[in-house]
C-alpha cells in the first residue's frame, strides 16, 4: 500500500493540486517536525499560486531546519515572483552560504539583482554561475540580458551566442540576439536571428514583435504590420505590439487604424511608456475632440511627475507651456540615454583648415525642413566651411530634392544602418568640428548621436520647435522674439540669437504662373476666404470655436484647409456643424504635384488664419512668400511664437496678436475691411523683397557669424554661453 507521501506525489504529478495539498496537510498533522514536508507543502502552494503561504511553509522548514538549502533557494524564488527582490536575494545568499558551488542560486541571484538595476553585481553573481557549471545556458543567456540593459551590445551578444553553443535551439537567446543586433543597427543579421526563433518556436510572440520593429527601422512598413499581427493573433493581449503597430499606420497616414491600435493597446495597459501622449496625439489627427480637456489634464499631471506618458513631439500642439516642454523632454532623454555606454570624450586638436559643419537629418527629401533649408546649403561658403551631410533616412530612394541637397555638401553620407555610436564615430573620424541636429525628436530621428558627443559643438536647429531637454545639445538657434530672455530657463540649450528670424528660406522658390479660379479649387466666387494650411493635429478645439465664429460674422466666408485623412474631415464637418456653421463652408484642397502650383493657389485666399499653440513654420514661410498676409496669435512656447518670428522680420508686426479676443477681432476686421486688408498685401509684396526675411544670403552670413563666434569659443576654452549676432 502507497504512503500518504506517495500519493501525494502522485496527485502532484497528476497536477491534482489542492488533493494533493489535502494530502499533505493530513502528513504534516502527523510529522509536524519534518522540513521536507513542509518543502512539499509550499512547492503546491507556489503551483497554486498561494505565494505568501508558500512562503510560510519554507519559513517553518528553516526554523526546524537552518540549513535546508532547498528551502533558502526555493524561498527565494518566491520573493522574486512577488517582486521582493532585497528578500530574494538574502534568501538566494544563504543558499550559496551553505552551498558555495550553487549555480543555480548565483543564477537566480543575478536576475534579482537586474531587477534592482544593480547590473554590474548581476553580472558578477551570473559569471560565478558560469564558473561553476560552465555549460549554464541560462546563465549565459540572463548575462547577456544585463550587458545589453547596461548598452554593452558587443560583449552581449558574445553571451548570447555561448548560450547557442551550448544549447542549439535556445530561441529565447536568438530572439534577445536579434534584438541587439537591432539596437546596433544590424537589421538584416537581427532579421535572420529572429526568424531563426520563429522557426524553433513557431508561436513566440514576442519575436514576431521584435522582427516587426526590425522592418520598422528599414522602413519596410507592410512587413513590420504583418509582424506585429502575428505577434498580436498569438497573444492577444500583446499592449506593447498594439502600440507599435500604430507607430507602423501612422507611418502610413492610416491615421484611424493607428488610433483603433493605440486604444487598444490603452486599455489593455493604461500605464504603458508614452502611449497616453501618443494616443491624444492622433486622435488630435483625426480631429477627434472628445474628452479633450480631461485627457489634457490627465496627461499634464502625468507630465509634471515626471512620468513616461508622451513623447516630447506628441504634446507641442496641445500645450503653450514651456516649462512643461522641457519636463517631457527630460524624462525621456532620461529614460532613453541614461544607461548609454558614450565613447570617451572629445580630446582638443588642431583646427581645420575649414570649419567642418555637420548637418543630420532623416529629411534630406521632399520635406518641410528641406524646402526650407536647400538655398542655405548651397550658399554657405564653402572657401570658409567645409559641409558634410548625414542622411539618417533608411529610404533611399532619390526624389529631386534629395538630389539637390546632396549635391550641394562636400560630403554627403548614408548612415541610416549605422548605430548611433557608429555614426558618432564616423562624424569624429571626419573631424567634425559642429554637428548641427535637424530633428530634435521628430520621426526617424537619431538623438543617440549627440549623446554620444559626434561633434566638440552640437547645436539644435529648426527642425524640432522647443529644447531637447539634454546638455548633449549645446546650443539651439534663434531669435529674441523667437526665445524671449524671460523664457531661456525653459531651455537645456544656450541660445544663438540671429537677427531678424531665425528661419531660413529658400529666396529661388518658384511661384507658378499658373492661375487658378476659384471655381476649379471649389472655392465661391463671392465671399472671403480665410485659409490655413496647417497640419489638422494643430487644430484644437479652441481655435476652431474662434474660426466657427469668424464665418458666422462674416457673411459668405468660407474656410479653406488643407485635405487630410477622411475621418478628420468628416470630424471636422460634424464639428462645424455642432457650431452652427453650414460644413459646406469649409473647403479642402487637394494635394497638388508641383509645390509652384501650391504656391500660386494662396492668391485665391484672403487671409491665412493661424493656428495656437503650433502655428505654421513652412506653410506660415509659403503663405507669405506666396504674399497672402497671415494673421497670428504669438503663445509663450517656441512653436506658438514662429509665425510671429517671421512677421517682425517681415516688416509686419501689426499681424501679431497676444490674445484670443485679439486675434478674432482683427480677423473680422480685416474681412470686413477690403481697403485695409490691401494694403497689407500691397506692403507684404514690398517687404518680401526689402525686409530679410527672404533674403537667404543675408540669413547664410548671419548664421556663419553664428558658426564661427560659437567655434572661436570653443577654442579659447570659453564655457558654452547665449550669443547674439548683430
Amino acid at each position: 500500500m502507497k504512503s500518504k507521501l506517495d500519493q501525494a506525489l502522485l496527485l502532484f504529478q497528476e497536477g491534482q493540486l489542492n488533493k494533493a495539498k489535502e494530502v499533505c496537510l493530513e502528513i504534516l498533522k502527523e510529522k509536524p517536525n519534518d522540513p521536507n514536508i513542509y518543502n512539499f507543502y509550499a512547492i503546491i502552494l507556489i503551483n497554486l499560486r498561494q505565494i505568501e503561504e508558500a512562503i510560510e511553509n519554507w519559513n517553518k522548514a528553516i526554523k526546524i531546519n537552518g540549513n535546508y538549502i532547498d528551502a533558502y533557494y526555493n524561498r527565494g524564488n518566491a520573493f522574486f515572483e512577488l517582486k521582493k527582490f532585497d528578500l530574494a536575494i538574502e534568501s538566494f545568499d544563504k543558499a550559496i552560504q551553505i552551498k558555495p558551488d550553487y549555480a543555480e542560486a548565483y543564477n537566480n541571484r543575478g536576475n534579482a539583482l537586474h531587477e534592482l538595476q544593480k547590473m554590474e553585481l548581476s553580472i558578477e553573481s551570473f559569471d560565478k554561475a558560469i564558473q561553476v557549471k560552465p555549460d549554464y545556458v541560462e546563465a549565459y543567456y540572463n548575462r547577456g540580458n544585463a550587458l545589453k540593459d547596461l548598452k554593452k551590445f558587443h560583449e552581449a551578444i558574445k553571451s548570447y551566442n555561448k548560450a547557442i553553443q551550448v544549447k542549439s535551439d535556445y530561441f529565447y537567446a536568438y530572439n534577445n540576439l536579434g534584438n541587439t543586433l537591432i539596437e546596433l543597427n544590424e537589421i538584416e543579421s537581427a532579421i535572420k536571428n529572429l526568424n531563426k526563433a520563429i522557426e524553433i518556436k513557431p508561436d513566440f510572440s514576442e519575436s514576431y514583435y521584435n522582427r516587426g520593429n526590425a522592418f520598422l527601422k528599414l522602413n519596410k512598413i507592410e512587413s513590420a504590420i504583418e509582424s506585429y499581427n502575428k505577434a498580436i493573433k498569438i497573444d492577444p493581449e500583446y499592449a506593447q505590439a498594439y502600440k507599435n503597430l500604430g507607430h507602423a499606420l501612422v507611418s502610413l497616414d492610416n491615421t484611424q487604424d493607428a488610433f483603433n491600435s493605440y486604444n487598444k493597446a490603452i486599455q489593455i495597459k493604461p500605464d504603458l511608456d508614452y502611449l497616453l501622449g501618443q494616443l491624444f496625439f492622433v486622435k488630435n489627427n483625426l480631429c477627434d475632440w472628445s474628452f479633450f480637456n480631461e485627457n489634457l489634464e490627465k496627461l499634464k499631471d502625468k507630465i509634471i511627475k515626471y512620468k513616461r506618458a508622451t513623447m516630447p513631439f506628441s504634446i507641442l500642439s496641445i500645450y503653450d507651456l514651456p516649462s512643461l516642454q522641457k519636463i517631457s523632454a527630460e524624462t525621456y532623454i532620461k529614460s532613453q540615454y541614461s544607461k548609454i555606454d558614450t565613447l570617451k570624450p572629445i580630446t582638443k586638436r588642431e583646427p581645420n583648415k575649414k570649419i567642418r559643419i555637420g548637418y543630420y537629418s532623416a529629411d534630406f527629401r521632399k520635406h518641410a525642413v528641406s524646402y526650407l533649408l536647400a538655398n542655405l546649403f548651397e550658399l554657405h561658403d564653402k572657401s570658409k566651411f567645409e559641409l558634410i551631410g548625414f542622411s539618417l533616412n533608411p529610404d533611399q530612394s532619390k526624389d529631386e530634392m534629395y538630389k539637390r541637397i546632396s549635391s550641394a555638401f562636400n560630403q554627403f553620407i548614408n548612415v541610416s544602418l549605422k548605430s548611433d555610436k557608429e555614426i558618432a564615430q564616423v562624424s569624429r573620424d571626419l573631424k567634425i568640428d559642429i554637428a548641427v541636429d535637424l530633428m530634435g525628436f521628430t520621426k526617424n530621428n537619431k538623438f543617440g548621436i549627440f549623446i554620444e558627443r559626434c561633434a566638440p559643438i552640437q547645436v539644435s536647429y529648426l527642425g524640432y520647435p522647443s529644447t531637447t531637454g539634454s546638455n548633449a545639445i549645446d546650443y539651439i538657434i534663434g531669435d529674441k522674439f523667437l526665445i524671449p530672455k524671460e523664457s531661456q530657463k525653459d531651455y537645456s540649450e544656450k541660445i544663438i540669437y540671429l537677427p531678424g528670424s531665425f528661419m531660413a528660406n529658400d529666396s529661388t522658390k518658384k511661384i507658378s504662373s499658373r492661375f487658378f479660379k476659384k471655381e476649379e479649387l471649389g472655392l465661391p466666387e463671392e465671399g472671403f476666404v480665410f485659409c490655413s494650411f496647417n497640419n489638422y493635429y494643430k487644430i484644437t478645439p479652441k481655435i476652431f470655436d474662434v474660426w466657427m465664429r469668424l464665418l458666422k460674422k462674416v457673411k459668405n466666408s468660407v474656410l479653406w484647409l488643407a485635405e487630410g485623412n477622411n475621418i478628420a474631415i468628416s470630424n471636422l464637418q460634424r464639428e462645424a456643424n455642432q457650431r452652427g456653421v453650414d460644413s459646406n463652408r469649409l473647403i479642402f484642397a487637394k494635394r497638388t504635384k508641383l509645390l509652384a502650383d501650391h504656391l500660386a493657389r494662396h492668391k485665391a485666399a484672403d487671409l491665412f488664419i493661424d493656428t495656437i499653440p503650433y502655428n505654421g513654420h513652412s506653410t506660415a514661410s509659403d503663405a507669405l512668400w506666396s504674399g497672402l498676409p497671415l494673421l497670428t496669435l504669438a503663445g509663450k512656447s517656441f512653436a506658438s511664437r514662429v509665425s510671429a518670428s517671421l512677421l517682425n522680420a517681415l516688416g509686419l508686426s501689426e499681424l501679431i496678436t497676444y490674445t484670443e479676443k485679439e486675434y478674432e477681432d482683427l480677423a473680422l476686421k480685416l474681412a470686413n475691411n477690403p481697403n485695409q486688408l490691401k494694403e497689407l498685401k500691397n506692403k507684404l509684396e514690398k517687404n518680401k523683397l526689402d525686409k530679410p526675411l527672404f533674403d537667404t544670403k543675408l540669413f547664410t552670413n548671419n548664421i556663419e557669424l553664428a558658426y564661427v563666434k560659437i567655434y572661436k569659443k570653443y577654442l579659447q576654452n570659453l564655457p558654452f554661453e547665449n550669443i547674439e549676432i548683430e
